[in-house]
């Protein structure tokens, strides 16, 4: 059982935190005081502003950094822990191999106005990401990147087309919580076009997405960063083609 615990700065225990924002002012002593105002608001009392830059003629952006007396109890922390055993590139498709006896089709990109294609290259380029080769490495799994902008609709059609096993979507843009906007959208047209037992695996991944938000978003699985693809190699194999050999262990 884990004890509660505050923030570390300079010592063990001091509630010391870096915080950052930005204010809609120009730069000024009235705007400072107002970014430590907001900071004591917060709970960081005393509150010291470290940086202060103006961004164009009407932004400040800030960093301040101060005490807060919150404490965190980590036995209360509620996470997404992996609950599948990571598996090499080799094992990955030898496992497909067995269990399906034909290649396991993926097929991702970025819907609505996202351009950023980023994170879904990472995963599914060969190139990859953290040193590690992405989805187009696996000999067993057929990759169809439609890259950025992917309309909803496309996106179904696509997956139709392609008898996908499983779809990922990367969603990076979130001003207005689009990226939420944007997977409930694609899950419902998914269960609309497609019958319970039919409907491919669901997969969304971004910076900002919350690994808990499976079920409200209506998705199988999210990942977040940091995700490398030899993890989502082996969630697909996990769910799409069981049957592990036995040495497989999680690490």
């Amino acid at each position: 059982m884990s004890s509660p615990i505050r923030p570390y700065g300079d010592t063990t225990g001091d509630g010391m935190v870096q915080l950052s924002f930005t204010l809609p002012m120009p730069h000024s002593k009235i705007a400072e005081g107002a970014a430590a105002q907001l900071a004591n608001k917060m709970g960081m009392d005393p509150a010291l502003v470290v940086h202060a830059k103006q961004m164009g003629e009407d932004y400040t952006f800030f960093v301040v950094y101060g005490r807060v007396h919150h404490l965190v109890d980590p036995s209360t922390v509620e996470v997404v822990e992996r609950d599948y055993p990571l598996l090499t590139p080799k094992e990955a498709n030898a496992a497909i191999k067995r269990s399906l006896r034909r290649r396991l089709v993926v097929v991702g990109g970025c819907i609505g106005t996202d351009a950023h294609t980023v994170g879904i290259d990472a995963i599914l380029n060969i190139k990859g990401f953290a040193g590690e080769k992405g989805l187009e490495y696996y000999r067993e799994l057929k990759v169809v990147n439609l890259g950025a902008q992917v309309s909803v609709p496309h996106l179904v059609e696509a997956a139709r087309e392609e008898k996908a096993d499983a779809v990922l979507v990367s969603q990076v843009v979130t001003q207005r919580d689009a990226h939420l906007l944007n997977t409930r959208e694609m899950s419902a047209a998914f269960r609309e076009s497609y019958p319970p037992d039919k409907r491919p695996l669901l997969i969304v991944g971004g910076p900002r997405f919350d690994e808990t938000m499976a079920t409200d978003l209506g998705v199988d699985r999210v990942f977040t960063r940091g995700t490398t693809p030899g993890e989502v190699a082996s969630y697909l194999v996990h769910r799409l083609a069981p049957g592990a050999p036995p040495e497989q262990k999680a690490s």
